[in-house]
């Protein structure tokens, strides 16, 4: 496998075409860590190697669980391979408790559990603040199909069901959670980016004590050791 040139860097990953495989990509996960759209930025060593092991232990569990995604292997401690597709632009958010923006929004209390999943759609640009976006803004500006929006729905709350008895097994409720799909070029949308806590709120079960990129977004610190735990806990839950 050779890594050809830089397609895309973002704020947490960078992508590479593969010399020999156009329908296939390399991502390598960064140390960097932003908040805010990236007004925040800062790092630690082995962030992106942790971020990565943890994608791989979700994405190859969703598998099992018959969740296609775009994963295909991991090469190294922080580069994936993927196939290629079509990033739909929107952000999936998945909530299970009250938390973060819900929160303020509506000026209720964090940890307010709701009664049922509830499912968000945001457009993705950091630009504009990834401002959040209803089914009707996503049929009129030709984001998605009313077809392909109920299937977001419908994988994400699948997705959702899935994550949240393999990260309760592992001592830790799964508050709410961002994900992005793409497009395959036959049409199928199936679940991309990554899965960690760069992108969901993890919250420790007994003491609830945040996991996730919360801590740097609130200057908690122990973020790194937060990660790690986060990442050998789904280790032993999922593989002993």
């Amino acid at each position: 496998m050779t890594k050809g040139r830089l397609l895309y860097e973002g704020k947490a990953k960078k992508i590479f075409e593969i010399l020999e495989n156009s329908h296939q990509v390399l991502v390598e996960f960064k140390n960097s860590l932003t908040a805010f759209n990236a007004q925040k930025k800062g790092e630690f060593e082995g962030k992106g190697r942790l971020n990565c092991q943890i994608s791989t232990l979700l994405f190859q569990t969703l598998a099992k669980n018959q969740i296609s995604s775009h994963y295909q292997k991991t090469i190294s401690d922080h580069e994936m391979i993927v196939d290629r597709v079509e990033i739909i632009p929107l952000e999936v958010v998945v909530r299970n408790v009250i938390a973060g923006s819900l929160a303020k929004k509506l000026g209720r209390s964090e940890g307010e559990r709701l009664k049922a999943p509830l499912v968000e759609f945001y457009f993705k640009d950091d630009a504009l603040g990834d401002p959040f976006v209803s089914d009707d803004q996503i049929l009129a500006f030709e984001w998605a199909t009313l077809q392909e929006i109920e299937n977001l729905k419908a994988q994400a709350l699948k997705i959702n069901q899935i994550l949240q008895k393999i990260f309760f097994e592992a001592g830790i409720l799964l508050v709410d959670f961002k994900i992005e799909f793409g497009r395959r070029s036959n049409g199928e949308i199936i679940l991309a980016d990554e899965i960690s806590p760069d992108c969901a709120r993890l919250w420790d079960l007994k003491t609830q004590e945040k996991m996730d990129k919360d801590r740097f977004r609130r200057d908690l610190g122990k973020i790194d050791e937060s990660y790690q735990t986060v990442y050998l806990r789904l280790k032993e839950v999922l593989h002993g």
